[in-house]
């Protein structure tokens, strides 16, 4: 059966192949002979239109042939679409983020299917083509209107309970955050101009909702630099990068982790957290909110809906409220969100120099965060007494992956010691790190926006 299915793939590869070099090349000389004859004139009239020595139903072939996907295929259509599909794969075969990862596929998939967009002919069916329903969809990323909504759901299914009962965790989410900053500086070095590096830096916070957030006010392709030239349009690549290494936090963290601590670290235990009351729970919330919001003004869009959906959970009188928010509002925002970024990457828009250099800022970004918050951990152990110490391992939660760096730290203490669980110490510096990241991207915005 496995390899009838192999066989099959093969099989289609081949025929997809065929068909590029038979059709689709072919047809792409000949544009570009034209292009190159510097001839000028309606390209579907000129190369379409019926002459009176040609019958009626060739005509009509070759309007059809001019509108399939084969026609207008490019090799960058191709290769965006095998991306799709991996991300799919990964998704269904390995589960990383599913629930993110096969919105995103299949965007991926939909933003790449190829259209007939000679003379400038707008048939209103791709993403960035105004007036289809993509584009309709695409305007809450453009406009930064689901992301908050995101964080409205966050807050209505967190518990603050393991940052309260032990606060200077908030350290840890704090120092997560630098991977921030030393991005920003790198996409600085590498010729990225200021609002396109803070945009960019961002990822190492790990926080997909925060990156759209802030791409979509400092690198959406429509803000004008002091010098007249206009940011380039990174939302896609940036998205995609910050979305691609939260599913991979199982694959990314484990390394960096072990290497950073030796056993004797590894198998600290924590004291349990203590018992939070329903009091503590309510005003966390409030004070968070204008704490964080008088520091960052410019962050009010997400901390004002994670506290917000916090307030509902924690008040007890706003179930039904609570309730939605953390189930229907955000699986629907989850999929416009996942479907529009994906198909934002359409080949001649995402497959860029830029775009790989995003990818591999956004790989160190989130190395750099993982380190940070290790570190930070092993330093403060430095000040505390034996029997209060902190076990380094849930320093990389400080990145904002909930709850999946929570669980590489769970899984990571439990290698060393079978008996020893982190996990509810590791939620503390993880919700801590969804506060840092919204107020760090609230600091960029303030300043470069």
């Amino acid at each position: 059966m496995a390899k009838r299915k192999m066989w099959t793939m093969l099989g289609m590869l081949v025929i997809v192949s065929l068909a590029w070099t038979a059709f689709v090349k072919p047809e792409q000389e000949r544009q570009q002979a034209v292009a190159d004859s510097g001839l000028v004139a309606d390209t579907y009239t000129a190369l379409y239109q019926t002459s009176q020595e040609e019958p009626q139903f060739l005509d009509g072939l070759k309007q059809f042939w001019a509108y399939t996907g084969f026609r207008n295929a490019t090799p960058g259509h191709l290769v965006m679409i095998v991306v799709g599909l991996i991300f799919i794969f990964l998704a269904i075969r390995y589960e990383y983020e599913p629930l993110l990862l096969v919105p995103i596929g299949t965007g991926i998939l939909i933003g790449n299917i190829p259209f007939f967009t000679d003379g400038g002919m707008n048939l209103q069916v791709g993403i960035y083509q105004q007036g289809s329903v993509l584009n309709y969809l695409y305007f809450g990323v453009l406009k930064g209107i689901y992301p908050p909504l995101i964080f409205l759901g966050i807050g209505a299914m967190t518990d603050f309970s393991s940052l309260i009962s032990n606060p200077r965790l908030l350290l840890l989410g704090a120092a997560a955050q630098i991977g921030i900053f030393v991005t920003f500086i790198g996409a600085l070095l590498v010729g990225f101009n200021m609002p396109e590096a803070g945009a960019i830096g961002i990822i190492g916070g790990a926080d997909g909702p925060t990156a759209i957030f802030l791409s979509s006010r400092l690198a959406n392709g429509v803000n004008m630099l002091a010098d007249g030239t206009m940011v380039k349009n990174l939302i896609g690549p940036i998205a995609i990068a910050a979305y691609s290494y939260m599913a991979l936090v199982p694959v990314i963290q484990p390394p960096i982790m072990r290497l950073l601590t030796n056993k004797k670290e590894r198998l600290i235990r924590m004291k349990p957290p203590r018992a939070v009351t329903r009091t503590e729970k309510i005003l966390f919330p409030i004070f968070g909110l204008l704490l964080t919001c008088f520091i960052s003004p410019s962050a009010l869009p997400l901390l004002g809906m994670l506290f917000f959906g916090n307030i509902l959970k924690e008040s007890g009188v706003t179930k039904r409220l609570a309730e939605t928010a953390r189930t229907s509002l955000i699986d629907i925002v989850t999929i416009m969100i996942g479907l529009t970024v994906g198909a934002s990457t359409q080949a001649d828009v995402f497959l860029t120099k830029e775009s790989v250099m995003i990818f591999g800022l956004g790989a160190g970004a989130f190395a750099v965060a993982t380190m940070s918050g290790v570190l930070f951990a092993k330093g403060m152990n430095l000040f505390l007494p034996e029997g209060d110490k902190i076990n380094p391992l849930i320093g990389n939660s400080g990145v904002s992956a909930v709850p999946d760096s929570a669980r590489v730290s769970e899984m990571e203490g439990l290698k060393a010691d079978k008996t020893n669980h982190l996990l509810m110490h590791a939620m503390g510096p993880n919700v801590a790190g969804v506060i840092g990241s919204a107020i760090a991207a609230g600091i960029l915005l303030s300043y470069l926006g």
